[in-house]
């Protein structure tokens, strides 16, 4: 029997925010029983953790893949250690394809350091341009995902993506982002490759976001908002080359499955 708990990152409220999968291990399962059960779970990251000497290794996992970097099922995981495993100290250490990831407690719920993604300006790719009905401001190109940047939040929010052309694209998938009307920038995230359409709320995009607006608006702090049908809110420091996104998180469920 494995325990599992499902919890809603990014929100302080159920049903909002974006909902992750947890599974705590001893030592891992196979890399094929691990993507099946995400599939089975059908959410856009099941995160799986086990225990090492100064922390956690901690991978994830969408429905189709194993991702490098994901920001929200990383918050749920830290939720789970401090909120239902007892974990004392203040610093949590995980050890991913990444790199080390640091998540402490914060007056925002939860404080997480990343590694920063600075994306470089390319030309608009046709498909990206064709899929998603609207020519961006200007198109960038981060490690894995395109950021397309539009003059107001109301264009990102009525955007109506042609999932099956941005599949064409090479990459993780697009962002489209703007500045906000009560935030300082908003956000959608859309990802067919690897098997999520759009995801809720997406921390690791923040990554490729932060340091973008941290430029245009020339402040180091922000307030993020992810403006998909649930919602969530993040507060974002560029720091150097690290950024620090700071979200709550909410338990759903908890219970077990057995393979």
């Amino acid at each position: 029997m494995y325990k599992l708990y499902q919890v809603d990152a990014f929100t302080d409220q159920l049903f909002k925010g974006n909902p992750a999968a947890v599974v705590p291990l001893e030592t891992w399962l196979a890399d094929d029983t691990m993507q099946a059960i995400a599939a089975e779970n059908n959410l856009a990251e099941t995160a799986y953790f086990i225990p090492t000497t100064d922390g956690y290794h901690l991978r994830w996992f969408t429905p189709g893949i194993e991702v490098d970097l994901c920001g929200h099922a990383t918050l749920a995981t830290a939720h789970v250690l401090f909120e239902h495993l007892d974990y004392e100290e203040q610093q949590i250490v995980f050890h991913t394809r990444s790199g080390p990831l640091y998540v402490i407690r914060s007056e925002n719920g939860y404080r997480m350091d990343f590694p920063a993604d600075f994306s470089e300006v390319i030309a608009p790719p046709e498909a990206l341009v064709r899929a998603l009905g609207e020519i961006p401001l200007e198109v960038r190109k981060g490690k894995d995902d395109y950021l397309a940047i539009f003059p107001e939040e109301a264009t990102v929010r009525d955007l109506q993506p042609d999932f099956r052309v941005l599949t064409q694209l090479d990459g993780r998938g697009v962002i489209a982002s703007a500045p906000g009307n009560e935030v300082d920038f908003v956000s959608r995230c859309f990802f067919p490759n690897a098997g999520i359409d759009e995801d809720p709320v997406t921390g690791s995009a923040h990554t490729v976001m932060t340091p973008y607006w941290a430029g245009k608006l020339n402040k180091t702090t922000l307030q993020a908002r992810q403006i998909s049908a649930r919602g969530g809110n993040l507060l974002c420091t560029l720091d150097g080359q690290r950024v620090l996104l700071e979200g709550r998180a909410v338990t759903y469920l908890e219970g077990t499955f057995k393979i």
